[in-house]
């Protein structure tokens, strides 16, 4: 089991993965090829300490998210490694285009550190609660994309990301999150983490709220049904392998995310099984809705994602 505190779980402390990524991106500094690229967010990604720390290396575009991924590009065409930060709800959400043909197509080496994603991001409302950009960033060739759970696989995230040659999407969120993860688990992109052990039915989750998922195992073991947790931080490429393994053995599905239903980390596994493995299944997400304001357990409860959710979705399943 990698969750630490299993027993204890409300005890948790508490870091968002926002701060993971400007934890790591300050330590990344040391790398003088690591460039930071800002859309006016500063403050708000956690890196306004690299660009106090790296002056040189910190570029601010100000809100003009087109203009600074077409900076990124140029950057990392000219051998620096440019991590472009904002939120995802702007960046893919208003630069599709240039990520597209400027990034994706020409191979670049651009990072791109997207937060605020999902319901989670609350009072801010529908405008900024970016429950699209999965499914519009892994249609794209060439790119890597990963959504961390909580605020050290974040760290670890990101610093996979610079080894890795070719643009990578950097999914993560705004609020406070259960730290799951200790320093010493081990962050593999390409390989999803098996969290719990279980033979009845896998729930696979991404970012963080799969702390929901956690929760939910915990229900459903009182029932007598064992759930299989897994956190698929690396929606592309997919972890066919582990999935497929899991998936043989407890015969049902689960999946769950802070996105739409439509074209996310529920599509991607689905693909997959419909040519490998098909087994009955249940995608858990938005459902073609626009969110609105409110606290996240209560956007969460409302659009039916919390724990007491994903156990009702397993129990129907099973039957």
């Amino acid at each position: 089991m990698l969750v630490k505190n299993w027993d204890k779980l409300s005890e948790l402390e508490k870091k968002s993965t926002r701060q993971g990524f400007g934890d790591a991106i300050l330590s990344l500094g040391k790398n003088k090829n690591v460039v930071v690229v800002s859309a006016d967010l500063a403050e708000s990604l956690k890196i306004d300490k690299f660009a106090k720390k790296y002056p040189t290396r910190f570029i601010e575009c100000g809100v003009a998210e087109q203009n600074a991924m077409g900076v990124a590009a140029g950057l990392a065409l000219s051998g620096k490694i440019p991590f472009l930060a904002s939120f995802a709800a702007f960046s893919p959400g208003r630069n599709w285009d240039q990520l597209r043909v400027s990034v994706c197509y020409s191979e670049a080496n651009v990072k791109i550190a997207s937060s605020h994603a999902g319901l989670a991001v609350g009072a801010d409302g529908a405008t900024h609660q970016a429950l699209e950009d999965i499914a519009i960033v892994r249609c794209l060739p060439n790119i890597t994309v990963l959504a961390p759970a909580d605020y050290i696989s974040m760290q670890q995230a990101v610093k996979a990301a610079v080894k890795i040659k070719g643009p990578v999407y950097l999914r993560f969120a705004r609020q406070d999150g259960p730290v799951i993860y200790t320093a010493n688990t081990r962050f593999m992109v390409g390989k999803a983490n098996v969290l719990l052990k279980g033979t009845d039915v896998t729930i696979v989750a991404c970012g963080p709220i799969i702390y929901e998922a956690l929760l939910a195992a915990k229900q459903l073991a009182r029932k007598k049904i064992k759930a299989e947790i897994i956190d698929c931080h690396t929606i592309k490429p997919l972890d066919n392998k582990t999935i497929l393994s899991s998936i043989r053995k407890t015969k049902h599905l689960v999946t769950l995310e802070d996105h739409q239903v439509h074209g996310g980390l529920g599509s991607a596994i689905v693909e997959m099984l419909s040519q490998r493995y098909p087994v009955k299944t249940k995608i858990m997400g938005v459902e073609d809705k626009f969110g609105e304001s409110g606290k996240a357990e209560e956007l969460y409860n409302k659009y039916k994602l919390s724990h007491s959710h994903i156990v009702q979705s397993v129990l129907k399943l099973l039957k």
